[in-house]
């Protein structure tokens, strides 16, 4: 990330609390954005954050960590389409909704991840990257900045040229980063995914045990 580069958390549920929290613990200059604005201006005070309505934080962020639910990404990529070009666009969204029998399921086939389904809606010259979706929220929060060695943050995107901007962002979140390949790999760091606390993997990992699982 560049020192000129801005990031915007956009969605303060659950997921955009806890990468704004994280974020605010490395002193990183942040806009917090949500449809409900006075929401954004309570919480900004306790993270020392900039608050924003959602149109503001597209338009003066280089970075948005899209932290809104799976089903919302398609309209959000259209109505925003012509503020989106140039930006990095950091998705951790999960394509899941409560099972009937308890506990979650996959709103989208079982061979298909929400990575790859919203690159198929990224407008011209945006650049995606599936990052900060492989915990979950509480882990996520209480797992940063772990000692002696910080827990990976696994993350997948086709352009690399993004690769220090996402590692920066991610270790400013109190995490090492591990790329895993291109958003075709997205299903790996999803939910379900053999990189995912609530898949195979199942539990956080360090970098030196990361590197053995990709």
């Amino acid at each position: 990330m560049t020192t000129s580069s801005k990031v915007a958390v956009i969605g303060l549920g659950n997921i955009g609390q806890a990468v704004a929290g994280n974020l605010s613990k490395s002193n990183t200059s942040f806009i917090a954005a949500d449809r409900n604005l006075e929401k954004a201006k309570e919480l900004s005070e306790k993270w020392n954050a900039e608050p924003s309505d959602i149109p503001g934080a597209v338009k003066n962020a280089d970075i948005l960590v899209l932290a809104i639910p799976f089903g919302t990404i398609s309209g959000f990529m259209k109505d925003y389409s012509a503020d989106l070009e140039g930006k990095i666009i950091v998705d951790p969204s999960n394509p899941i909704a409560p099972a009937e029998s308890g506990g979650f399921k996959k709103v989208i086939g079982e061979n298909e991840s929400a990575g790859e389904i919203n690159a198929s809606y990224l407008p011209h010259g945006a650049k995606l990257v599936k990052a900060l979706g492989t915990l979950g929220a509480e882990t996520l929060s209480n797992a940063a900045y772990q000692s002696p060695e910080k827990a990976v943050l696994f993350y997948a995107t086709d352009d690399t040229s993004i690769d220090p901007q996402v590692e920066k962002l991610i270790h400013d979140t109190g995490y090492n980063a591990l790329r895993v390949g291109g958003i075709d790999q997205s299903i790996r760091i999803e939910v379900f995914g053999d990189l995912h606390e609530f898949g195979a993997l199942g539990k956080l990992v360090t970098l030196s045990e990361a590197k053995q699982k990709v």
